[in-house]
């Protein structure tokens, strides 16, 4: 099963009160061969990270079929190094981070 994980910024302890990526698009897809996992990540659908510091980090998951994926890889603007939070949230049905 094709997912989408969609980066976004929810809250943020910027000067002016926006993530400098607002309006972008932020995303990674992952093929899950077990229903049942992707399934249960689907269910839950959003997942939230508190960095403590006034950020926070949001990540939607949605299904795809290969020309959603095709479309949201092209508009996609990277995920600005927070692959490990789509690890996460696969091996521990949350954002944890790894130590």
């Amino acid at each position: 099963m094709l997912l989408k994980f969609k980066l976004s910024m929810p809250n943020n302890n910027s000067w002016n009160g926006k993530w400098s990526g607002d309006g972008k698009e932020y995303n990674i897809m992952r093929n899950f061969t077990s229903k049942k996992e992707a399934q249960r990540m689907l269910d839950k659908g959003y997942y939230h990270y508190n960095f403590g510091d006034g950020w926070s980090a949001g990540i939607d998951v949605t299904k795809l079929d290969a020309k959603q994926a095709r479309q949201a890889r092209k508009a996609s603007k990277g995920f600005c190094g927070y692959e490990w939070m789509v690890d996460s949230i696969w091996l521990n049905d949350e954002i944890k981070v790894r130590g």
